[in-house]
């Protein structure tokens, strides 16, 4: 008998967080056409999956999750939709979530990072975070490393935790040009290159910084490294004016990142973007020297890998889930020490034998990861959930 299986997919525009989602449905409706599914997604974002399998619904639902009427709302409107597994595939979970469900968890940051800020607002946060995956049936963790943090800070059976790798957006493979295109014919992908980027005033050799803005991010020590690595290559033909291009979320609640570059005197070299299309989120990949990502903490750490699908050379940290993401096909520096990050990017910029060697392993490195592979394994989580549940 097929299960119903209900996934709250809210978050499908969100940085990150909704890459995930959108391609974890469109896989699992490519391996699973027995089961039936249903998706509660915000109104004005329902079409965003009109073109799933006839076993998929969706419904809509607008509230939300940070909402903390939603902590009632939803349980009580999935009254209505009754499933055999629930999927929240981040953790947000409503305090009155029915069961049994799933929870895919990207990172432990809330813990090991949590605002210091006081008050009943940021301790209900942290109790409903640590609550969600408490009554969870089953956790999905999204690297071993994760793993690891939710055994440890939260002491959850390992019984109970899945590790289940992500995977870049298969589009980031797909190096064709814009939908917009103006040009024909074989030049096409260099025009709108050079029409995008000359959109965005970049006209001069850059390194680039993708992803959310948060203190585990390190990005002030990226610009401090950078200032110094820009000293050192001040008389460079080719990298006398490099940039830092640092594409991010919320630049505005964490002043402390353009305060570091006045104070380390790159601001005219340090830009600063907000949300950019995702075409134009390649174009820079594409464009970039290299692709520099220092984090302190990542939960799996996507973008170094979407850099190696778009074949520009990564350097990023030797800590947490990120050795474990690039493998050896990138240049691993200790983000604590400005002078190592400014080494690693130097190394990469000047030898063109290593920035060849990481290409190469970086095409090779992401195919180890499979949106495809994902939604089996995924699938098969929903499977051993569903008959625990029958045979209680």
């Amino acid at each position: 008998m097929p299960l119903r299986i209900l996934i709250d997919v809210r978050h499908i525009r969100d940085f990150g967080i909704g890459s995930y989602i959108r391609n974890l449905v469109h896989a699992l409706g490519e391996v699973d056409t027995g089961n039936r599914y249903t998706l509660t997604a915000r109104r004005d974002e329902v079409h965003e999956f009109a073109h799933l399998p006839r076993n998929f619904e969706t419904i809509p639902y607008q509230r939300a999750d940070t909402d903390l009427a939603d902590q009632a709302a939803y349980p009580w409107f999935l009254r209505s939709w009754p499933a055999d597994v629930y999927h929240i595939p981040l953790n947000s979970v409503p305090l009155l979530m029915p069961k049994p469900y799933v929870v895919t968890v990207h990172d432990m940051s809330r813990l090991l990072y949590q605002d210091r800020v006081s008050g009943w607002r940021n301790n209900l946060r942290l109790f409903l975070f640590r609550r969600g995956l408490l009554r969870a049936d089953r956790i999905i963790a999204v690297s071993r490393a994760t793993r690891r943090d939710v055994e440890n800070l939260l002491n959850i059976p390992a019984s109970r935790i899945r590790q289940i790798y992500n995977a870049p957006d298969p589009r980031f493979e797909q190096h064709s040009p814009a939908a917009d295109a103006r040009a024909a014919g074989p030049e096409t992908r260099d025009f709108e290159r050079r029409r995008i980027l000359e959109r965005y005033g970049i006209s001069h050799p850059f390194l680039l910084y993708t992803g959310m803005i948060r203190p585990q991010k390190n990005i002030p020590r990226l610009i401090e490294a950078f200032a110094s690595l820009r000293n050192e290559l001040a008389e460079h033909p080719s990298y006398r004016e490099l940039k830092l291009i640092i594409i991010g979320d919320e630049i505005s609640r964490f002043p402390g990142v353009r305060r570091a570059a006045i104070q380390y005197r790159v601001e005219n070299a340090v830009r600063f973007l907000g949300f950019v299309p995702f075409d134009t989120l390649r174009v820079f990949y594409e464009a970039a020297e290299a692709f520099v990502f220092p984090s302190l903490y990542e939960g799996f750490g996507l973008p170094p890998l979407e850099a190696m699908a778009c074949g520009t050379p990564v350097v990023t940290s030797n800590l947490s889930s990120l050795p474990e993401a690039v493998g050896n096909a990138a240049m691993t520096v200790n983000p604590e020490n400005v002078f190592d990050i400014a080494r690693g990017i130097r190394e990469v910029l000047l030898d063109r034998n290593l920035r060849d060697e990481l290409r190469r392993k970086g095409f090779e490195q992401i195919r180890r990861f499979s949106w495809q592979r994902t939604a089996e394994e995924v699938l098969e989580t929903y499977q051993e959930v569903a008959a625990l549940a029958k045979a209680r």
